[in-house]
């Protein structure tokens, strides 16, 4: 039996050393002997330090490596201390101790070799005999590159694995704090030749893990080391994955369920997560990892991925460029009540006022006259029965009055608000007819502003908003339910057609037209030119529609873009308990609603769309304290021309002979309806029959059609 030399020299050193370490401290404490293996004992014991630090593997045998030289150190200090040899020879005996212990563990000799080598004494194996094979293909032979003991044994698992997909594993690294995650760095086999076919499968068969805990990564070239396809990384996370799925991070649960391919917002990634505990809300700010692509959001799939109620009165998202926000409530937010005042509703210097709030707080401004286009500004408001559109004229009606300019109210039906409302403007009124001449007389305005001579040189020019030189003052014509309007059998064409003349030609001469109605489109009365020039003009305002679908069509009709656009429901309604339970219990369901009204849907001058609430007017108060003390008026040759034309006299009067169709001939019996579709020459601007004969074989609409077809059974 062989001893290997190093283990016999390492014995040799024991042994010549213990006398030593018992003699020397008790002849000459001063030697120099005693300092030196003092100063050995003080390096072992730096060396446990780091060792017990560090987190490599392997830190137990380097503190095994380190112990002779702290054990030497402590016998030399005993013995220095100890009178003569000590009590019952002392030093002697644990010098003795030392130099055994020392030959029996042998920390260098054994714990210093590097890959386990077998001792020379171990009996080599004898091969039992067995038929010559044929030569098989020799396989590359690795190098002894000096690897760690982790990175051995995978070498060892990954080749009874048999290499997957023709690969060595040339490091392992583990992670920190981890028991089981390491990192593998592996490259082809044969010099050249790219990875191919290893999948996570593969990697994951050798050590006894999910697939699903296994990553595969390009290996990015880095000085020293190649990369490219001929290198791969695989890293197993087992620990790191079973705390993802239990107790995942804000960053891990987002990645996992709202931005992976079928999450409910698939390429983005978050930015921050943060809370406002005074306005009760959680902020979820995202961005789309590519920014060349478009956010994609389905709402309901990201309140499911971060675990909130599917809720649309509580979540709302904010869409800007690649990024985008997701808004958690407590409550609905936009079940608060916002007070109109004075201060709000007064324009400032660009004729901008505060009509609402979003759902993070942000005012919302709308205009009363366009200071970048230096005109007058249109208004489109729509929204069905309760939802809050006189609300809106109110506040909106204000902010003109207090910026100095005269307010027109016409509605199809008397009710109380609109009434209430014509105390505070110039003129209110409550039916087609009012409504028809209404109209007339801001198209005939159209033409007397046209040649009104301005004080400062005497000459007419276009309507400058702001500008203390012009003389007269902006003219808002509101008309309620215009859809109704339009569609009456006897003044909605007048309507419709001076209301068309009225968005194109009114906004030079300072004269802004603001319909509203249930519906935008052209089936309904609003034409495509009509609509087309209240959308370029003005904020377009939508009310809940009746539906979330219905809203956002309206909205959209009213945009230059498809942008998304925010849902209104019905009623804020929060979630309470399980509706299954709910169900099997036989039990009914909470009716906690709040109303919507007032919830509007505000198209931005860059196509945006904004969910917000409007201020609120309470007509059960006194509205003097929003309105200004003086009524705003025409001015007196407006006024004279007016009534020149036959177009200036109360309203609510029965139609005059003439004023809208010519009076019928002694020969038709009196029955003159015949001829009113015709249209006629009467005063106050009616139309000639000329123009109405060329109207009349137009027909764009079935209720034309059906009127055409009632003259040719006339006739």
């Amino acid at each position: 039996m062989t001893t290997p030399r190093t283990v016999t020299l390492e014995r040799l050193a024991y042994t010549l050393a213990a006398p030593v370490l018992a003699v020397a401290p008790n002849l000459c404490p001063d030697s120099p002997v005693n300092q030196v293996v003092q100063l050995a004992g003080v390096a072992g014991i730096g060396g446990w330090i780091l060792a017990a630090k560090s987190h490599e593997p392997g830190a137990g045998r380097k503190i095994l490596r380190w112990s002779p030289l702290v054990l030497a150190a402590a016998v030399d200090v005993t013995a220095t201390t100890t009178t003569g040899f000590g009590p019952y020879w002392m030093d002697g005996l644990l010098a003795a101790g030392w130099a055994a212990a020392g030959c029996l563990v042998m920390p260098f000799s054994r714990h210093a070799r590097r890959h386990h080598r077998p001792a020379l004494a171990a009996p080599a194996p004898q091969p039992a005999p067995a038929e010559a094979a044929e030569p098989a293909e020799p396989a590359e032979t690795v190098a002894d590159d000096g690897a760690d003991l982790l990175t051995r044994k995978v070498r060892t698992m990954w080749d009874q694995a048999g290499n997957p997909a023709r690969t060595h594993v040339v490091k392992a690294t583990r992670h920190p704090g981890m028991r089981h995650d390491m990192t593998l760095l592996l490259r082809a086999s044969e010099q050249g030749r790219p990875i191919t076919g290893l999948s996570e499968t593969a990697v994951a068969a050798p050590f006894a893990v999910p697939a699903s805990d296994v990553v595969l990564a390009d290996v990015a070239i880095q000085p020293g080391r190649q990369g490219g396809p001929g290198w791969m990384e695989a890293r197993i996370t087992p620990d790191a994955n079973q705390r993802r799925r239990t107790k995942p991070t804000d960053q891990e649960r987002w990645t996992d369920k709202v931005g992976s391919p079928k999450g409910g917002a698939p390429g983005s990634e978050l930015v921050h997560k943060t809370r406002d505990d005074d306005r009760g809300v959680t902020f979820y700010r995202a961005k789309m990892a590519d920014a060349t692509t478009t956010p994609r959001i389905d709402l309901a799939k990201v309140c499911r991925g971060l675990k909130l109620p599917e809720d649309d009165s509580c979540v709302f998202v904010l869409i800007d460029g690649t990024e985008f926000l997701i808004s958690a409530f407590d409550k609905p937010p936009l079940s608060a009540i916002f007070p109109a005042t004075r201060e709000l509703l007064t324009p400032d210097a660009k004729g901008m006022y505060v009509c609402g709030y979003t759902i993070t707080g942000q005012p919302v401004k709308n205009m009363v006259y366009q200071h970048d286009k230096n005109a007058a500004t249109h208004g489109l408001i729509l929204g069905v029965s309760r939802s809050g559109k006189t609300q809106f004229f109110a506040i909106n009606m204000a902010a003109q009055s207090l910026d100095g300019q005269v307010v027109w109210l016409s509605t199809v039906r008397k009710d109380e608000k609109t009434s209430t409302l014509g105390k505070y403007i110039d003129r209110q009124g409550s039916n087609a007819l009012w409504m028809a001449r209404s109209l007339r007389a801001a198209k005939a305005l159209c033409e007397i502003r046209a040649e009104m001579p301005w004080p400062h040189d005497g000459q007419p020019h276009d309507y400058k908003p702001g500008d203390p030189r012009c003389p007269y003052r902006q003219l808002n014509v509101y008309a309620d339910e215009f859809m109704t309007a339009a569609q009456d059998g006897d003044f909605g064409e007048f309507i419709q057609t001076d209301g068309d003349d009225l968005t194109v030609t009114g906004l030079k001469y300072g004269i802004g037209f603001n319909p509203a109605g249930q519906s935008p489109f052209a089936h309904n009365g609003f034409s495509t030119e009509m609509k087309d020039n209240l959308r370029q003009n003005s904020r377009p305002t939508i009310f809940n529609m009746g539906s979330p679908g219905a809203t956002r069509k309206a909205a959209e009709g009213t945009m230059e873009n498809a942008y998304d656009v925010p849902t209104i429901p019905a009623r804020y309604a929060q979630q309470e308990g399980s509706a299954i339970e709910r169900a099997m219990n036989g039990e009914a369901d909470p009716e906690n609603g709040v109303s919507t009204g007032g919830v509007a849907v505000m198209v931005m001058d860059n196509g945006r769309a904004v969910l917000m609430r409007s201020l609120y007017a309470d007509f059960d108060t006194d509205l003097a304290t929003l309105f200004p003390d003086d009524v705003p008026r025409l001015t007196d040759h407006e006024i004279t021309e007016l009534e020149k034309r036959g177009l200036w006299f109360d309203w609510n009067e029965p139609v005059r002979p003439g004023e809208f169709w010519p009076e019928p001939d002694e020969d038709d019996d009196g029955d003159g309806r015949s001829r009113r579709r015709g249209g006629g020459g009467g005063k106050g601007g009616g139309r000639s029959s000329k123009g109405s004969g060329r109207r009349s074989e137009q027909v764009t609409s079935p209720r034309q059609a059906l009127e055409a077809i009632k003259s040719l059974t006339d006739a």
